[in-house]
């Protein structure tokens, strides 16, 4: 369970302002579960039923889809070259947003959702929300660029974070690479300053979160647990 403030929760609804649902929390005309809150109490916006003013706070319905993005397609609504993007796959009749972004080639786990919040907490690089890609390299990787790849790898944009990565093949070309930064192509980069070219890149999980057995172009809607499993994540960093 993943708490929130509750005039956070009536302001981001778009009832009124946080300042005018404060006053009206300190004026015991806010209810959450049955019960009169103060200032400070929190709730569970997925589960607790808040009452304001006597009316039921009506909550746009938030929505969280795991999709498996493939390759050769653009993570954005419309493409003016004409290219193709993950709408061309996404038939949902509700307004989703893309949470973060994969580069045109690369495929894997994307996340769509209507709660700014929520994408906010898994983009933002405050949070370090760790994501996991597998990577085809047209040669084998030495022991010595898995290292650099654990301690940094110098960039023109700067030094990558620490992260952590593994072969996942006999031939050593298949490779695991787990990070948190979100800077523009940034596994691809690494792979080519250290001398490999990236033939497949797939993101394979965010966070706890896996691709599992979605197929390309295919989504599904995320359960209660795992949509908390990743704010508390993302609530562990903020603390």
């Amino acid at each position: 369970m993943v708490l929130e403030r509750v005039q956070k929760i009536i302001a981001n609804a778009g009832l009124m302002s946080r300042r005018r649902a404060e006053e009206l929390i300190q004026q015991g005309r806010v209810k959450v579960n049955g019960q009169v809150i103060a200032i400070g109490s929190k709730a569970d916006v997925l589960r607790d039923r808040i009452i304001v003013e006597g009316r039921p706070l009506q909550l746009q319905k938030r929505l969280y889809y795991a999709f498996y993005k493939p390759g050769d397609c653009l993570t954005t609504l419309d493409d003016p070259a004409g290219r193709k993007t993950i709408f061309h796959y996404i038939k949902s009749g509700e307004r989703l947003i893309p949470v973060g972004r994969l580069d045109f080639k690369t495929e894997g786990l994307l996340l769509l959702t209507n709660d700014g919040d929520f994408a906010n907490r898994i983009m933002h690089p405050r949070y370090e929300t760790k994501k996991t890609y597998c990577a085809f390299l047209d040669k084998a990787i030495s022991k010595e660029n898995l290292a650099k790849i654990e301690r940094g790898v110098q960039l023109e944009d700067g030094m990558t974070a620490p992260a952590k990565a593994r072969t996942r093949s006999p031939d050593g070309k298949e490779v695991e690479v787990v990070i948190h930064e979100g800077r523009n192509r940034i596994v691809i980069r690494v792979f080519n300053a250290l001398g490999y070219g990236v033939r497949r890149l797939i993101r394979t999980h965010i966070g706890k979160l896996s691709l599992g057995n979605i197929k390309p172009g295919k989504m599904r809607e995320l359960s209660y647990q795992e949509v908390q499993m990743l704010m508390r994540d993302s609530a562990r960093k903020e603390l």
